[in-house]
Order: C-alpha cells, then structure tokens, then sequence
C-alpha cells in the first residue's frame, strides 16, 4: 500500500532540468596604480634586456623578485605577457601590445614630470634620444659635442641615447616614446619639426670577392649595376627611394648600416654606405666605391620632434644645443 501510493505521488510530478550557464570574467583593470606603474616599469626592463636574468643588473633585484613582479602584472592585466623558460625568453602577441602601450604611457607620464619641473624653473628627469646609426663616425655630426653642451646647461637630466631604424625614431617620436630623434631627412610629416643639422654622402660599394672590384669605373653605367644583386635599407628612406628611381635590383634586405656593410662584404652584393664609415673597409681592402663621380647621393640630417605638444624645456634645450655644435644657431 505504502509503495503504491509512493508510486502514485512520483508520478504526479514533472521533473524540470534546470541548466545554469556559466561565463569566465573578462578581468578589468579599472583605476591604474602605483603599484601598476612599477610593474609596468620592470615589464618595459625585462623586455628590452630581452629577459629575466638579463634585467636583473638593470633592476638591481634579483631574478626571483622580478619573476614575481611580471606574474603580478600578468594576474592584474588577465593576459600572459611573456615566455620565459628553457626555450628562452619571448614576448607574447598580448605583451606585445602591453609593452608598445606602456611605453607610451610611461613616456607620457615622464613628460607631467617634466612639465611640473618645468614650471619650477629646474630640468631634472630624464630625455631619451634615438639615433640613426653610424653617426659617430661622421666629421661633420658633432651629436657628442652637443650632449657635452647639454650636460653643461642640465647636469641633474638623466639621458637615454637609442639607435633604431629611420621609421622606428619617426614612429617613436610621434608617440612620444622618444623626446629627440636625430635621423636622414627623406620626407616630412605635419607631425613633426625637423632642425637641418648635418649632411652626410653614400657611395656604391662592392667587396674584393665581387666581380666588379676590378672593373674600369669609367666604363660602368647604371645600366651594369641594375644588373647586380643590390642590398638596401628595407624600410622608406632616402636609400630606398633612390633604389625605386634608378631601379637597381634588391636581392637582399637590411635593417641598419652594418648589415649593409656585411652583404657588401660577402662579395655577393653590392651596396650604398656612409663614406665614413666605408673609410676603413676601404683601407683595409676589403671594399671599394665603384664609380664615385657618377653613383653616390646626399643625404641631411635632422633633429626631429613633435609638433604638438611643443618640445618641453629639457628637450627645447637639447635642440638648442644641437643647433649651436652644427653651427646652424648662436647658443643659448
């Protein structure tokens, strides 16, 4: 009787499934910390020392501290930002964009810096510079001179010098990652104010092991070296643009001077340099200019800044300096 009825009642009820869905939380970052701002810091080290152990001279702390700080930056941004272990050190795509976006961010915050220190009448801080490379070796950039003349005027700015590419000191100057960008005029931008500072010439080279090393100059048209494989700068630029017009035959790309000079040295290629810094390949007969009258071009280089906001005082005055070691302005 007691199962029937039991049976009878189970019977009556309609069982229901209720399906409760579950989402992950997108974690948001909401208000930007202290705290936040010096793990950002240390992120922007490990990534341009290229690692843990790497940064840890930089940061003065040790390699278990800074792995702490980057996995409290990981778990406060959501996102792995970084591989690190026996395989070796490498950004994410997600760190990626963290490092571009925090150097502007932290670029930005160094100028409120600057700016409030400007207002006090001091420049303390810091400047980060970015140049092309193989400047030091030409006689008619006095850069060095004007630092000296900077570190007269600003002795408590700290200053950071980087060498990049000609788009990366564009780019990097319009974010504000750089104050000053000192690099070849080939185009100019509403974004940026360019100060003419120094001139510079490139010659066509070729090395001892390329055919044309013994060929007579007086012989050679640019109908013969369109028909060579040719190593230039793979990014717009003043060398890309002559390439383009005379239209030589670009079988190799590089990135910066010396890997021109390393093309042109196997032999294999041939390639525009700076004739100061040939000079010594010259010399040493490992490279020769082929045809000097006929295949070379100028370039002129400038100190680049934003247009707006205008340079801060500590920046105004590292242009006013350069200006005055190339002569182009009185100092001060």
């Amino acid at each position: 009787m007691g199962l029937l009825a039991l049976n009878c009642n189970v019977s009556t009820f309609t069982c229901q499934t209720v399906q409760i869905k579950t989402t992950k939380r997108t974690p948001t970052l909401g208000q930007v910390s202290d705290l936040d701002i010096r793990l950002l810091r240390v992120f922007r080290t490990v990534a341009e020392c290229g690692g843990l152990a790497a940064a840890e001279l930089e940061l003065n702390i040790g390699v278990s501290t800074v792995s702490r700080h980057i996995k409290d930056l990981e778990e406060r941004l959501g996102l792995v930002l970084c591989r690190r272990g026996r395989g070796g050190f490498a950004l994410t795509a997600e760190g990626q964009q963290v490092y571009d976006d925090a150097l502007r961010l932290l670029a930005a915050i160094d100028g409120f810096r600057a700016g409030v220190e400007e207002i006090h009448q001091r420049m303390t801080g810091s400047i980060s510079i970015a140049l092309f490379d193989k400047i030091v070796t030409n006689p008619e950039g006095r850069v060095s001179e004007a630092i000296g003349k900077f570190v007269e005027r600003a002795p408590d700015v700290a200053i950071e010098l980087h060498v990049a590419p000609l788009n990366a000191i564009e780019r990097g100057v319009m974010d504000g990652q750089y104050q000053i960008g000192i690099a070849p005029m080939h185009r100019c931008s509403a974004s940026l104010d360019y100060h003419p500072l120094f001139p510079e010439r490139m010659y066509l080279y070729c090395g001892k092991a390329h055919p044309l090393f013994c060929a007579d100059d007086e012989t050679l048209s640019w109908d013969d070296i369109r028909t060579e494989s040719y190593a230039g700068l793979g990014y717009h630029s003043p060398n890309m643009e002559l390439s383009h017009e005379v239209q030589l035959r670009r079988s190799a790309s590089a990135y910066d001077q010396e890997a021109v000079a390393m093309l042109v040295q196997s032999g294999r290629f041939i390639g525009f340099l700076p004739d100061h810094y040939a000079r010594t390949f010259e010399a040493d007969g490992a490279m020769r200019r082929l045809r000097p009258a006929r295949f070379n071009y100028d370039v002129r280089f400038a100190a680049l800044a934003r247009h707006a906001p205008k340079p801060s005082r500590v920046a105004q005055t590292f242009i006013d300096c350069l200006l005055a070691a190339h002569s182009h302005t009185p100092e001060g």
